[in-house]
């Protein structure tokens, strides 16, 4: 059941009243007893979800959450080619785990 304001044109008395959808407009203000009374258009209140199973994460098995633990844990891939542009060569720069390969001379 809906929450109606209402706004008497005659005195500015202005009230809320909790009446069923099919219940007839208040005429008669409470305050000063004429009919003056007018229905406001509210925005009406919003609708708030509680609890689980309102988004699509709430019905994700387990083990996505583990395979996501997982990716977020290892280690980025190397890019291809290596670290720089002299990796896998005798003048590869310092700690560089590339195996060096024997140039043709």
């Amino acid at each position: 059941m809906p929450t109606y304001d209402y706004l008497c044109a005659a005195c500015g008395h202005r009230f809320e009243e909790f009446q069923s959808m099919s219940a007839k407009a208040l005429r008669k203000c409470p305050a000063c007893k004429k009919s003056k009374l007018d229905r406001l258009i509210g925005a009406g209140a919003g609708v708030i979800f509680k609890g689980s199973g309102f988004y699509q994460t709430d019905y994700r098995p387990s083990s996505y959450t583990a395979d996501a633990k997982k990716d977020d844990s290892s280690p980025a891939p190397a890019p291809a080619g290596g670290c720089a542009p002299t990796c896998g060569t005798p003048n590869a720069p310092a700690g560089c785990s590339m195996p060096k390969t024997k140039t043709k001379e």
